[in-house]
């Protein structure tokens, strides 16, 4: 403590010494002579339990100056008394009075806030009336206030009594007992504890360090400089002599300036590294782009730091890795509280003990990070103190801008606050949300906490508030919130706020699940209040005694007021500047708010009773927010004022809107979709400044418009009864994007659609009406997606190979689309192009093999066309991905695709007509041909699939299935080359799957961006499977048996570096569509140890048949040794195991019941590869 307040404390302590002595002299001197006093002189002995009586303002010094006080009192062994020491279950004001009473000396410590508290003033009015009754000595001290405010009530004192004389309009006199008693104690002789004062020493203290700071860089022991700036020969020194200077902890840009000056004046090349806690601090000083904000640690390194601390040199077990997750998330990445927190856990014996900890921890924050944070708080100045406490109670998590509102409306200054506690690193904004590291709010809470229940500035717990409501004490609460679901689990039926006169700020949550609450007994809050937010208020009206005329904001959603009774005429809402009773579904008429001239923001949606707006809605100049939607029977609506920005009328039930709404230029959010009886819109010229999206989306009723928002980018317009675009919307330039699904009505477009320059997307699909694609008369050079599928299109103009940037044509059930130009083929752009669904689309035009445009198209889709024969060029081309020919009547498809070197995926099924398929290319992962009964004849592929073997290798492809299931006629040899096939097939991606886990290690030696080696077990995830009729495994499997199990003897050097894994196959009769086939591989080893790993394959197209009479082959290869059950048996296991026994089973999902009949298991090495590859050429 500073020298002014140790010699204040020595001088208390002094005067109390001297008068507890004088005392004990008069009352013995009062004893020895009472027998010859007169009998009307009554001098009652003195019985007194404490010596002195502090009275203080808790939240200002409680941690300060009274604290010293207090012990420097009681180790002079001079019985104090301070407001925590009354006995547990006293009464707590007549204990507080008796207390008084029965000191001798009264200590009155008077500080900024000491007249906002009615407790300090009723206790300021009995000290001195014991002073006036029985001498009682009284002591003032000023504390960072001046004597004179107090005395006349000026400055933060005079701002308290004007709150005060509000709140006790009723009882003036009391206000005036503590305007006397403040005047009469500032009048009698006391100290002045000054905080200017302090700053001196401060000063003195700076003096010092820079004296220190410049005689170090210098080498001078000795340099003494007293003066504020630095001397010009100390600079002249300063600007040849190269320094590191690092300022730790700078709280004023003074600092700044006194220690180190200007940074030029340094020898160049000189570093000063300044740390802050305040980021607008630096930002007065130095340049902004060399201010670094130093972030918390990553995940992995805060991990490493905890570990550190909280296991010292012992070795961490798998148990404990994912408590210390925990805890890390906890603290997210500051090292101090890591330091702290890994410190606390270093005792922890058991998981059971470190969960009591971290619980412990979050209910009762270790005192050294509190101290440690509370630094930047203590910094703040009183308006940023007061809302980082409202944040810390209440706004975590909420809006920016809400909370910046409900700030304001409480009187603080919202925006800048803000700001400064983002600077000071103690809030930050994500995604418009203020955030609030939790050991910063509990912080925040517990510095409230430090006051008793009832002295407490704010309440955020349905206990406290249970608590404070029913002792009837709580005039210091400024704001509550909670949970009145809680509190209905305590029984409390009265809600007297009315006590609570400087409360300002209430809001009431509850539980959306349960009933409305019904308050039985009374409900009255005070006129202070500015702030009230309470869903499901259980009133239709606010309290009749209860004068709004400070309020400013008013939430009651989910309520059942009905509108009218929510307030009474005497109830006048001047101040209000937002209401909301959003869901208040018996609300049927919008309770008086002609006289709410202020108001800026009304939320009305989804009251569904509401049947009408006033007209006097229009006088509301400053309304800037007004939302309806969901307002379901609201009919009309008045005209809107001029200064409306935020308009929301979706889901109403409106015919037509205001004429004059079409003119308000300051709208810029404007919302009527799914007014499903909106007929017109105003025929004015359009001046909304509304941007990006305009959706008429849900219209049914709107036939017609004329104009929209020039700066419209999206027009969805899905829905409506349109039968055509205005020629208008040609002059909405900014167009984007145009949704017209669904409109039912729409025949055409206008042509001059083509000239909206920046039109990238149109939508026409399910237009069923819409029959005559525009002519494109000149190239379109931005509309990137077209889609007009289930229109009534029958033929597309040949001008449509205009459109050069189209990206993606969708046709598809398009059922009259007949004729499709040749033109199509120069849409070098298309990557995209769907057909499928064309039922009467039967031909194709003809296209060469060296087809110079569709250079770009990546997926084709003809299923469920009448096409016959598909064109050469069209499947082989270099950049097709994606093939679809799902029930096309094709009978066969062109050798040249073989040529499509890209192509991955090619389906087939139920090609009814199809009777043969041609050697395919080499990298086709995905092959669908279950249900082509004609299907007799399949090329051999393994020429290409030999020769592509490398560049299989690195094409990084995971999954390959060939379904051939429901081909009743496949012959032998068609048969045989599938079966063949797939030995190649697995063998190929086995290798593939152990070059990717080389090559994964690999990297993760040196690189770790690659994402797709480092994923997990990805390698786990290889699969090829092959399906066909049959009723053979086939014979490259060389251990076989019949039924649904196998068991092999393994050779003793069977699990090599060059073992690839099990190859598996399965013959099924009756075959379901759907089935999951299990299977469970049974080690045992010659040590006698054994171990099981289960797996399960299952895809209702992979493994499904549309014959449950069939006889189905299942070949399938997947690296089990890759999954998570397999990675824990070690490897050592492996090497010792003599036998493995397979069972497979099935699991049905049909009345059909599935019996693996065969099974077989092929060992795959990799020097096999090289026998297979040599004997397929």
């Amino acid at each position: 403590m500073e020298f002014l307040g140790c010699f204040l404390v020595f001088i208390i302590i002094i005067m109390t010494l001297f008068y507890m002595g004088f005392r004990s002299f008069t009352s013995s001197s009062s004893s020895s002579t009472s027998s010859v006093a007169p009998a009307d002189i009554d001098i009652p002995p003195l019985q007194e339990k404490y010596d002195v009586f502090i009275s203080f303002r808790g939240k200002d010094t409680r941690r300060t100056f009274t604290s010293h006080l207090y012990h420097a009192l009681c180790g002079k062994k001079i019985e104090t008394y301070i407001d925590y020491r009354l006995v547990r279950g006293d009464e707590i004001v007549p204990a507080l009075l008796e207390a008084i009473k029965r000191s001798a000396i009264s200590v009155i410590i008077f500080s900024e806030n000491y007249a906002s508290s009615t407790w300090c003033l009723d206790e300021l009015v009995h000290i001195l009336e014991c002073k006036q009754k029985s001498g009682q000595l009284v002591i003032p001290i000023f504390y960072d206030i001046s004597p004179s405010n107090v005395r006349k009530q000026q400055g933060s004192y005079a701002l308290a009594f004007r709150h005060l004389e509000k709140c006790f309009r009723d009882s003036i006199d009391k206000v005036h007992k503590w305007r006397a008693a403040l005047t009469e104690a500032a009048s009698l002789s006391g100290f002045d504890y000054s905080e200017k004062k302090r700053k001196s020493e401060q000063t003195d203290g700076l003096n010092q360090l820079r004296n220190k700071l410049l005689g170090e860089i210098l080498k001078e022991k000795d340099l003494n400089i007293d003066t504020p700036s630095i001397p010009p020969i100390t600079r002249y020194r300063l600007s040849s002599t190269k320094a590191l200077i690092v300022l730790d902890d700078v709280n004023a840009p003074s600092q700044l300036e006194f220690l180190v000056g200007h940074h030029d004046q340094f020898c160049q090349g000189s570093r000063i590294i300044i740390t802050a806690r305040d980021k607008g601090l630096l930002e007065q000083k130095v340049d902004h782009d060399k201010i670094y904000k130093v972030e918390g640690l990553s995940s992995e390194e805060a991990l490493q730091l905890f570990h550190s601390h909280a296991f010292r040199n012992k070795s961490l077990t798998t148990d404990y890795t994912e408590l210390s997750r925990k805890v890390v998330d906890y603290i997210e990445g500051i090292p101090l509280a890591l330091k702290v927190m890994g410190s606390l856990f270093l005792g922890c014996k058991s998981k059971q003990e470190w969960e009591d900890q971290l619980n412990k921890l979050k209910r009762f924050p270790s005192e050294e990070i509190k101290k440690a944070l509370r630094v930047s708080y203590d910094g703040l100045e009183e308006n940023e103190k007061e809302i980082f406490l409202d944040i810390a109670c209440f706004h975590k998590g909420y809006s920016r801008n809400y909370v910046k509102e409900s700030l304001d409306g409480c009187g603080f200054c919202g925006e800048v606050g803000i700001k400064v506690l983002i600077d000071r690193s103690l809030i930050s904004i994500s995604k418009g949300r203020i955030e609030m590291h939790d050991l910063v709010q509990e912080m925040g809470r517990a510095i409230v906490c430090e006051q008793r229940i009832e002295e407490r500035s704010r309440l955020f717990t349905a206990r406290d508030v249970y608590q404070v409501l029913n002792n009837q004490r709580a005039a210091t609460v400024q704001a509550i919130s909670f949970d009145w679901s809680e509190i209905e689990k305590l029984n409390l039926n009265d809600a007297d706020f009315k006590k609570m006169y400087q409360l300002r700020w209430l809001r009431v949550g509850y539980s959306w699940f349960l009933e409305h609450h019904i308050l039985i007994g009374s409900l009255d809050l005070p006129n202070y209040l500015s702030y009230l937010n309470w869903e499901r208020y259980p009133l239709q009206s606010l309290p009749s005694k209860f004068s709004p005329v400070n309020l400013v904001e008013l939430r009651l959603p989910y309520s059942q007021v009905t509108g009218s009774q929510l307030w009474n005429e005497e109830q006048k809402l001047i101040n209000l500047k937002v209401i909301s009773l959003r869901f208040c579904e018996y609300l049927t008429e919008v309770p008086n708010l002609s006289r709410s001239l202020k108001i800026v923001h009304i939320d009305l949606r989804g009251c569904v009773s509401l049947v009408e707006i006033p007209s006097y809605f229009q006088t509301l100049h400053k309304l800037t927010y007004l939302e309806l939607g969901g307002c379901t029977n609201l009919k009309n609506l008045p005209e809107i004022p001029c200064n409306v920005e935020f308009l929301d009328l979706s889901k109403t039930a409106i015919k037509e809107l205001p004429s004059t709404v079409w003119s308000h230029k300051k709208i810029t959010y404007f919302d009527i979709t799914n007014c499903k009886f909106l007929e017109r819109l105003p025929s004015r010229s359009c001046k909304l400044n509304v941007s990006g999206t305009f959706s008429l989306e849900g219209c049914a009723s709107l036939c017609e418009f004329s104009e929209l928002p020039k700066n419209t980018t999206v027009l969805d317009l899905r829905g409506t009864t349109i039968k055509e675009l205005p020629s208008s919307i040609e002059f909405v330039s900014s167009l984007t994007t145009i949704k017209l699904e669904a409109c039912k009505s729409l025949v055409s477009l206008p042509t001059n659609i083509w000239r909206l320059k920046s039109l990238e997307s149109l939508d026409l699909s399910r237009c069923s009406k819409f029959q005559y694609f525009p002519e494109v008369s000149e190239p379109v050079e931005h509309l990137e997606f077209l889609n007009l599928s289930g229109t009534a299109v029958k033929e597309l103009p040949p001008s449509i190979g205009n459109l050069v940037a189209l990206r993606k044509l969708d046709l598809h059930v398009c059922k009259n689309l007949e004729v499709v130009p040749n033109s199509i083929y120069n849409l070098s752009n298309l990557k995209t192009l769907r057909f499928d669904g064309c039922s009467e689309l039967k031909k194709l035009p003809p296209v060469s093999v060296d087809l110079v445009g569709l250079l770009s198209l990546e997926a084709l889709n003809l299923s469920y066309c009448s096409i016959e024969e598909i064109p050469d060029g069209l499947v082989c081309l270099t950049s097709l991905q994606e093939l679809n020919l799902n029930k096309a009547k094709i009978k066969s498809i062109p050798v040249s695709i073989k040529q499509a070197a890209e192509l991955s995926c090619l389906f087939l099924s139920d090609c009814k007509n199809l009777e043969s398929l041609p050697e395919l290319p080499p990298l086709l992962q995905h092959l669908e041909a279950g249900g082509c009964t004609s299907l007799k004849t399949v090329s051999s592929s393994s020429t290409a699939l030999t020769q592509c073997w490398d560049d299989y290798i690195f094409s990084r492809r995971l999954h390959e299935k060939h379904i051939f299931s429901s081909c009743p006629n496949l012959d032998q040899n068609a048969r045989s080359n599938i079966m063949a096939d797939a030995q190649l097939r697995i063998m190929r991606m086995a290798i593939a799957s152990s070059k990717f886990k080389e090559e994964k290690i690999e990297r993760a030696s040196y690189d770790s961006d690659d994402e797709f080696f480092m994923q997990e077990s990805f390698c786990g995830r290889c699969l090829v499977a092959i399906k066909c009729p049959g009723y053979d495994i086939p014979n490259w499997f060389s251990h076989q048996s019949e039924g649904s199990s196998i068991k092999i003897q393994l050779p003793p050097d069977w699990f090599s570096t060059d073992f690839l894994g099990f190859s598996l196959s399965l013959v099924v009769a009756y075959a379901p569509l759907y089935m999951k086939i299990r299977w469970k591989y049974s080690f045992k080893a010659s040590n006698g140890e054994s171990h099981e790993i289960k797996k399960n394959l299952y895809n209702p197209y992979l493994f499904g048949s549309s014959f449950q009479d069939s006889h189905e082959v299942f070949v399938w290869w997947y690296n089990v040794f890759e999954v998570a059950e397999a990675a824990q048996i070690p490897t050592a296991f492996y090497k010792l195991v003599t036998e493995v026994y397979i069972d497979f089973s099935i699991d049905k999902y049909s009345t059909y019941r599935p019996i693996p009949e065969k099974c077989g298991v092929c060992l795959l090495y990799g020097e096999d590869a090289k026998i297979i590859k040599q004997r397929a050429l």
